[in-house]
Parts: C-alpha cells; structure tokens; sequence
C-alpha cells in the first residue's frame, strides 16, 4: 500500500486533533484489517465504500476487507523553511516522500486557541506553506532547467522533454504559482515531471477546519478556501476536527444519530479519505469468495496485470486473463453464477483497461 497523504498546517488550526480522530478511527475499524502504526506519526485508514458491504453480502463472504490510504502527520512549518528554519530541511523532506498533500487550514474564529498568526485568515496560512514550498522548487529549477536546456541544444533528447516540462513549471514558480498547473503535452513530459518530485507539483486538499455549528454548510473563511483551491487545481472538504475527535472514540452504533443531529449525512474523515483518493486518481476493484470480499487500489489507467500486481508480483508476471464482472452486472445477476448465465462475465486480456468497481478473478501462471 504506497499511497500517502501528508497532513500538514501551521501550528493551532487542528493538524493533530484531525491526525488523532484518524487514527482512533482506524483502531476502531481493527476487526477488518490489521491496523498498524508504523511510525508514531503514520496510520491507515480503510477507504469507505458501501460496494463492498454489497459485495460480500452477496458472496457470503467470511470477512470484508477495504482497501486503505496511509496519513502522515508532519512536522510543523515556520517561515523560512525552504532555507531550513525551524524544522524546515524535515519538513521538506516528509513532504517530498508523500504522494499528496492534506493542508489543515483553521477556518474558526475564538476560542482559546490562539491563532500562530495573531489573526484568522486561513488564506494567509495556506500562502505561507505554499510560499515556502514554491522557493524549494524555485531554488531546485533554477540549478537544473539552465543545465537541461544547455544538453538539449547538444541533441540530447531526454533532456529536451525535461527541458520543455520543468522550464514550463519554473515560469509559473517565477509566476507565483504551483507547479502542479504545469500541462505535459504528453506522457513522455508528464513522466519527466513526477521524477522531478517538485514539492508544488503534488496535488493538494484543503482541509477547512470549522466550528461545530458550521461543520454541515460551511462558513465564510471555507468558502473563501474552496475559491483558491479551484484557481489552483486544488480540491477542498469542510470538517470540524472537534467533531471529528468526539465521534472517533463513538461506538458505531451511536454515530448515525449523532452526525444526524448535527445535519451530517457522514462523517468529514470519510470525506477527506474519500478526497484523498480521488486526489490521488485511484480507483477500486474488488475480489470475492467465500473467505473474504476485498477492495484493492490500483491507479486509474491501470491495465489488468497491473491490477493483479497489486495482489502479488506473481500474478502479475504469470498473467493469463482476468474474469472480470462489473459491479452492477454482479449484484444484478446476483453473483458470479448469475452474471456467468447472463453472459455478464468477461474474459480479458493483457490490454483490458481496469474501471472502477470490477470483480475480478485473475488466472495466472508461473
């Protein structure tokens, strides 16, 4: 499972308290999968989907296991971190090893938490990460575009695609803004930039950390938010980490009432988990049987054998076929046997492209 969300924010706007609320929810759900803490700031969490429930049901399969998205919580940031203030050179580095971005940003006035800043403007705060990040990436491009350019003029053509791509990414860094609203004008140039690891270029949630009576519409500061993560190709969910804190130690029996009084359909960490994935353009397929029903991750794109590699390498290098059934055809027919009858299942090949909600069973050999 190599999908990573880093949370980060400046200090008070409720990184560790949403960071605890994930990880107690993951205790709780510790029946379905082994629950781990590998470092004592990293945690998995099951990615919600009711298809599984389904699934099983239908199955009647012995236990249900989801698929699941890791949280890293990591260390503050202070201005001047991209010339390694504070914990800047830590900070850098944790989030140069995540794959996207989770950005607390506190969209509450009062209480007794004072603001790092002396004030509430929670675009202020994620313009002083972004900021931080941006001179990173500045700094890097600097050194590397001239050297690629200078290579590519001698006739070297890998360096003329990483010349085209990170020059574009370097203009917008000049431009104040994110290398992740760089467009490759193909995969060879998008290939280019995620070897780069550009720290802007990875995609970003906007956590918008809000008072309870807020938690279900949102308030003046998230919506200001959501505005600056749709100019920035960035994507925003709205919580109250307080919320989020009480329900997490909840027993599950409790909690439909709880968040119904509240005017909450479900919980903001299935929202930001949910986010998380989708940021990450992941989808889910699914095996079934008598032992177990499973969700697995596979990127969106992936063909079969890919999937099959994300349950074990030897499915993927002895990949025959994969029988696949797609999820309204399984619960439709009422199974693999009905879907069989119906001419619902299919046989598929080395190119058959994976979607989302898939049954698969995977036929390999070594």
């Amino acid at each position: 499972m190599g999908f990573r969300c880093g949370i980060v924010g400046l200090p008070n706007v409720g990184k560790s308290t949403l960071f605890n609320a994930l990880t107690e929810t993951a205790a709780a759900q510790a029946a379905n999968y082994p629950f781990c803490t590998i470092e004592p700031n990293v945690g998995r969490v099951a990615v919600p989907d009711p298809r599984l429930q389904t699934i099983a049901k239908i199955g009647k399969s012995a236990q249900v296991i989801e698929t699941q998205l890791e949280f890293v919580d990591i260390a503050g940031l202070v201005r001047g971190a991209s010339k390694g203030e504070g914990l800047g050179n830590q900070f850098l580095g944790n989030i140069r090893e995540v794959d996207a971005i989770v950005h607390v940003l506190r969209c509450f006035e009062g209480g007794d938490v004072t603001h790092v800043e002396g004030k509430v403007d929670p675009i202020a705060d994620a313009e002083t990460v972004e900021t931080e990040l941006m001179l990173a990436d500045l700094e890097s491009l600097e050194k590397r575009v001239p050297a690629l350019v200078k290579k590519a003029q001698q006739g070297d053509k890998e360096a003329k695609i990483q010349a085209s791509v990170l020059g574009q990414a370097l203009d917008l860094l000049r431009d104040s803004k994110p290398a992740r609203l760089t467009e490759p004008k193909d995969e060879e140039e998008r290939k280019a930039l995620d070897r780069a690891q550009l720290l802007t270029a990875k995609p970003v949630l906007y956590v918008c950390n809000v008072d309870e009576g807020d938690a279900a519409g949102g308030n003046a500061h998230s919506a200001r938010v959501f505005e600056k993560a749709a100019a920035d190709g960035a994507k925003a969910v709205v919580i109250s980490a307080a919320i989020e804190a009480e329900i997490a130690t909840m027993p599950m029996e409790d909690r439909k009432d709880f968040l119904g009084d509240l005017g909450l359909e479900e919980t903001g960490l299935a929202r930001i988990i949910r986010a998380g994935y989708d940021l990450l353009h992941l989808i889910t397929f699914f095996t079934v049987g008598p032992k177990e029903a499973r969700a697995w991750t596979v990127e969106k794109g992936s063909k079969a054998p890919q999937a099959a590699g994300a349950i074990h390498s030897d499915f993927e290098r002895g990949f025959i076929r994969a029988e696949t059934i797609a999820y309204d055809d399984f619960v439709a027919s009422g199974g693999e046997a009905g879907a069989r009858d119906a001419g619902k299942l299919r046989s598929e090949g080395k190119d058959y492209v994976t979607r989302d909600g898939d049954i698969m069973l995977f036929r390999f050999n070594v």
